[in-house]
């Protein structure tokens, strides 16, 4: 991983930097501060002749400057009061990517007026934007980093306790989004289901209670859907259970599951060659359960937390499950496997019957990268939701509104239910070419039980999605902060 920058808050002051960033609404009035360092007028000059308008993450460099910084940066930030929380985050990873190789940065938040005032959460959220705009996966490189030195960056704050509080927060969350990315870029010849369990360990540091089912345990519970994905592997399966007690005791826990599947060649249903070597992300959903329990553990979320992730690889093999074979589910119910290929159903089958008869949650969230159909559907922008419960699907469309981690709700119903019947069993594991989304999710919802469920399929987030301010990263971390601002603001 790429150095991440040491991150400090402190008063607006004017303290000399290889470069100084200033935060500018668009009515580009300077605050006293930033007049105070530039008193030749060269920022207003530069202002005036350019075409720098102020609107959110718009910038203008001025080169060294009188004041003897190397050069200011002036970042816009709109109209203060309706900037989003994706906005902050933009113009954070925008001051990181302008600072360029300047080691030591000062961002100075202060306004010209109340109006324009910003708030703790803005520079906190700020700060985030930075940290994850810093991330890069360059842990198998050899030559050294081109971009120099580990950067020093300090945030001013007219509102210093407020912000540091806010801070304690978004630098939790930020670091649980930066394990979702390292996890989902990781190879799969590192990251095995035996690996990525140890991982999930990891977060015993923070009181997260972790236990690692092998496979006699889950054998003995009946998993027979999960293991048969894994019977073409050489590499043992694995499940893992993390639990976050920060409620009542005794309060239900809400729980998230997760897809594992660490490589996925689509078995004995092979995939074609091209763009196979993406499948090592096949385990984008399990990646975001467990940054999601790093965020929450390490802001102490108040409520109970249960995530589960199952953890396999798909492997062709002569022990490896063929179309046409029959498995039992740790539910009883009868799966006929007509595609290997459609196999994080099926782990996510017995994880999800695991996760509601052991803990009886408030709710249960699944992510998995589960279907092709869905960047049909929805492209890279929105992950798909499939719900049996209209609040909890509400909860997640506001979450995603206000993170810019957006969902869209597809319908779920017994015409499409009917498109999964199976002749020899209870159920087959594909519906046909049509619906195949929906399919898969109505294949979910016979494993939940009446427990409120939401599926997101984030094929189309979690890996390769559209690069931004504050994420240049091929896994993306998509449904950290989303699930984070739906257990903060509905269930805490």
């Amino acid at each position: 991983m790429a150095k991440l920058p040491v991150i400090s808050l402190s008063k607006n002051t004017a303290s000399k930097s290889d470069t100084i960033a200033i935060i500018l609404p668009e009515d580009l009035k300077l605050s006293p501060l930033a007049r105070q360092i530039d008193p030749s007028g060269q920022l207003k000059r530069a202002i005036s002749v350019s075409k720098f308008t102020g609107k959110i993450a718009s910038s203008l460099e001025v080169i060294a400057p009188t004041n003897g910084a190397d050069k200011i940066i002036l970042v816009g930030c709109g109209e203060p009061a309706k900037a989003s929380e994706s906005d902050w985050l933009k113009i954070g990873g925008k001051i990181f990517a302008a600072a360029g190789k300047a080691t030591k940065i000062s961002v100075l938040t202060q306004s010209a007026t109340k109006k324009n005032a910003i708030s703790a959460e803005a520079v906190a959220l700020m700060a985030a934007g930075a940290k994850l705009r810093a991330y890069k996966f360059d842990d198998y490189m050899t030559k050294p980093d081109k971009d120099g030195a580990q950067k020093k960056m300090s945030f001013g704050a007219d509102d210093l306790a407020g912000t540091r509080k806010e801070w304690q927060r978004l630098s939790g969350v930020s670091d649980g989004v930066l394990l979702a990315r390292q996890l989902v870029n990781e190879p799969a010849n590192v990251l095995d289901p035996v690996e990525f369990a140890k991982r999930a360990q990891g977060l015993k540091s923070l009181g997260v209670e972790v236990q690692v089912l092998g496979e006699p345990e889950m054998k003995k519970l009946g998993m027979d859907a999960l293991l048969g994905v894994s019977l073409g592997s050489v590499k043992p399966p694995r499940m893992a259970i993390m639990q976050w007690r920060g409620g009542k005791k005794g309060d239900k826990p809400v729980a998230f599951v997760g897809k594992g599947v660490v490589f996925d060649t689509g078995g004995i249903s092979i995939k074609p060659a091209g763009g196979m070597e993406d499948m090592k992300g096949d385990m984008g959903g399990a990646a975001a359960v467990t940054g999601l329990m790093h965020a929450l553990a390490s802001r102490k979320a108040k409520t109970n937390v249960v995530g589960i992730i199952g953890l396999v690889e798909n492997m062709p093999d002569g022990k490896a499950q063929r179309p046409g074979d029959i498995v039992t589910s740790m539910s009883g119910q009868t799966i006929e496997v007509i595609n290997t290929d459609a196999e994080g159903r099926l782990v996510l089958a017995d994880a999800l019957w695991y996760c509601q008869k052991r803990f009886k949650p408030k709710f249960m969230v699944n992510l998995a990268t589960l279907t092709g159909a869905i960047l049909v559907a929805l492209g890279n922008h929105h992950a798909g939701v499939f719900s049996n419960n209209d609040e909890l699907a509400d909860n997640l469309f506001k979450a995603g509104q206000l993170t810019d981690e957006k969902v869209w709700r597809l319908p779920l119903g017994e015409e499409y239910d009917k498109l999964i019947d199976s002749k020899n069993a209870d159920m087959k594991n594909v519906g046909g070419r049509f619906a195949g989304s929906i399919t898969a999710g109505q294949f979910l919802q016979r494993f939940v039980n009446d427990v409120p469920w939401a599926h997101l399929d984030v094929a189309g987030t979690a890996m390769g999605s559209p690069k931004n301010a504050y994420n240049q990263s091929w896994g993306s971390g998509f449904g950290v902060r989303l699930l984070d601002r739906l257990v903060a603001d509905f269930y805490e």
